[in-house]
């Protein structure tokens, strides 16, 4: 079912809020039940949680205006409970709670296969991904990559140019949905936002900077069936690509290159690692022809509304906060042995943990593992 328009500009809001990251608005949703009563809670829950200075909560106003600047650039946002939000990314422990997008929105619903590589790629290695995007566009498969210089670029335009009826191209991008970058890549923006999709995490002009670029790719991969790496050195962007596919359980391919080249040795070293070796498209589609897709474990799954309403959890948060505390330091603990130790149950540590999450004092770890942000003097 379509959400309404006040539940999309409510995530919205909690998404351009202060200090609010993905998982921590999975958490604080899967306890308030929607994002209008989540917006509601925050200020208390932040106070609870011993914060120095309250939550900047995202304005009415700003979210709306943040809306019709994507209506008028063409664009539009798509919330996480939206029936438009691909499956795949909506697995994601840390899937975006919201994305604008721009162009063929239909291009999120097939499957996608990532191609990424060096920015300063050889010659040869353009034209491998330019061979290898227009070979799995024209068996029907979406192509997702980044827009950068190099590899990015030349698997766009080979899923471009494959023809009609072939499957097409996704652009996740790292600043706002309107905003080019790299500059030379005009032409190619122009085409995307027609022809094929560009998705973006940021609001709308935002330039891209450092920081955003690991975001970027997780989505890149998150959006994907498997990654194929063509070109990479060894402390490339698309290796940090390729750990997220990994992380998120998605298959991670290479095409492998000179020994001589620089540009070659971390697609070199991921085959070494145990990734796949592939040369042309059809060795891509072989390779997952058979295979289970990935594992989309939804972690929305754990909501703890009705819990709440049939116990008195604040009551109880209270009691155990002050041990929770003295449990936790700079050194992760799992989560469930909290729970054991403090003989309280879990929506009532996970009321503790989402208030000192909100109050920025809770670092979060893999393997559902926490630790206490020990505070300057």
């Amino acid at each position: 079912m379509a959400i309404s328009d006040q539940e999309r500009l409510d995530w919205l809001r909690l998404a351009r809020s202060g200090g609010i990251g993905p998982v921590t608005i999975r958490d604080l949703i899967a306890f308030c039940g929607t994002a209008g009563k989540a917006l509601e809670a925050l200020p208390d829950l932040v106070r609870r949680g011993g914060a120095a200075r309250p939550v900047r909560i995202c304005a009415k106003q700003d979210a709306e205006r943040e809306l019709e600047t994507l209506a008028k650039r063409g664009a539009r946002l798509i919330a996480r409970p939206d029936p438009d939000y691909p499956e795949a990314l909506a697995a994601l422990e840390d899937a975006p709670p919201v994305i604008t997008v721009k162009g063929r929105l239909e291009l999120l619903q097939p499957e996608k296969i990532a191609l990424v590589g060096a920015r300063n790629a050889s010659a040869n290695g353009r034209r491998i991904a330019s061979d290898l995007a227009a070979g799995l566009a024209g068996a029907g498969v979406v192509v997702t990559s980044g827009m950068a210089r190099g590899i990015d670029t030349a698997a766009h335009l080979g899923a471009l140019n494959a023809g009609p009826g072939a499957g097409g191209t996704i652009a996740v991008v790292a600043g706002g949905v309107d905003i080019l970058y790299p500059p030379e890549n005009g032409a190619l923006f122009e085409r995307l936002g027609v022809e094929g999709l560009i998705v973006a995490e940021s609001p709308p002009g935002t330039e891209p900077i450092a920081r955003h670029f690991p975001r970027r790719n997780r989505i890149i991969s998150g959006l994907s069936r498997a990654v194929v790496v063509v070109e990479a050195a060894l402390k490339s962007g698309s290796l940090i690509t390729a750990r997220c596919a990994l992380d998120q359980g998605r298959e991670v391919m290479a095409v492998p290159g000179s020994p001589l080249d620089p540009r070659c040795r971390g697609a070199n070293r991921l085959i070494r690692e145990g990734a796949r070796l592939v040369e042309d498209f059809a060795q891509v589609l072989e390779s997952l022809d058979g295979l289970a897709g990935p594992n989309l474990k939804f972690h929305e799954n754990l909501n703890f509304a009705d819990q709440v309403s049939e116990i008195n959890t604040l009551s109880e948060a209270d009691r155990v906060r002050d041990e929770v505390l003295s449990l936790l330091g700079p050194s992760p603990v799992m989560v469930d042995e909290l729970v054991r130790q403090c003989h309280c149950s879990p929506p009532v540590l996970g009321m503790v943990l989402l208030e000192l999450d909100l109050a920025g004092r809770l670092e979060r770890h893999p393997g559902n593992r926490v630790s206490l942000l020990m505070q300057a003097a």
